[in-house]
């Protein structure tokens, strides 16, 4: 997303002598996700942009501009991308395999190397780059803050190897020492848990509202609305308040290391 889209968006909508509470009607949309999208600061999805195209009469201008589905991430995960670079906190709940912004970039090969349709060994690095793009958020020493709610499944499914899983999980408990993220533990014996649905990542900025993110088999969702966000960030808060403490969680994180052949 650029501020080109969000620009040639707003000279529409001024044309067609709408406010952005009036298109936001007329598309059944938010205000503020107009004002977002005018800004720069999120992608519509596909089917927005084209309630869009229809309000303002732009043919499928709207929905051609949108990120293709060859891009170096999925094309329902693109607006989630560019609010991840923005967020001042994120939270994190992973169902089977390791948030993107925490993976090493073996951890990552190894995700990234085994999608279906097969990719190539080209195609493999520019993903991977893409994903380690995305973990440079963790740089700067203090934002965003960022919280890893992580499903024991997380750390019993082998990805890569023993050797990958070693330093994956030492990794997470490095930037745990350093007090960079927090790491929490959903344990198998708690069973059935608020979260067991699908990933879930909350964002939190200090300029616009809060947003929740989840995501499933090939598709994806960025969610806005006030009502849907606040019940997904109360699941978040339910299932933390299930979980292993930090200090018990990165205990456990080290012993699954060791497990796996990893040596102090």
């Amino acid at each position: 997303m650029t501020s080109t889209y969000g620009d040639w968006l707003k000279q529409q909508r001024e044309t067609a002598g709408l406010t952005q509470q009036e298109l936001a009607d007329a598309a059944v949309m938010t205000r503020s996700h107009i004002s977002h999208i005018e800004a720069g600061r999120r992608v519509p999805s596909k089917e927005d942009a084209r309630r869009l195209d229809r309000v303002l009469n732009t043919g499928n201008v709207l929905s051609s501009f949108l990120p293709a589905e060859d891009a170096a991430v999925a094309s329902y995960f693109e607006a989630a991308r560019l609010l991840e670079q923005q967020a001042v906190m994120i939270r994190e709940f992973a169902l089977s395999f390791v948030p993107g912004i925490l993976q090493t970039e073996r951890y990552a090969r190894a995700v990234l190397g085994t999608s279906f349709p097969p990719v190539g060994e080209r195609e493999c690095d520019r993903l991977v780059v893409t994903r380690r793009e995305r973990a440079k958020i963790l740089d700067d020493p203090v934002t965003p803050v960022v919280w890893a709610l992580l499903d024991e499944a997380v750390l019993r499914r082998v990805v890569g190897g023993p050797d990958v899983m070693a330093e994956q999980i030492m990794h997470m408990v490095r930037l745990a020492e350093r007090g960079r993220v927090r790491v929490h533990v959903m344990p198998f014996s708690l069973g059935f848990h608020p979260l067991m649905e699908n990933m879930l990542s909350l964002m939190w900025f200090d300029d616009q509202p809060p947003v929740a993110y989840s995501e499933g088999l090939r598709m994806g969702k960025m969610h806005d609305s006030p009502s849907v966000v606040r019940e997904l960030q109360g699941r978040y808060d339910l299932a933390m308040s299930d979980a292993v403490p930090l200090k018990d969680s990165l205990a456990l994180l080290r012993a699954t290391a060791k497990d796996y052949g990893h040596h102090d």
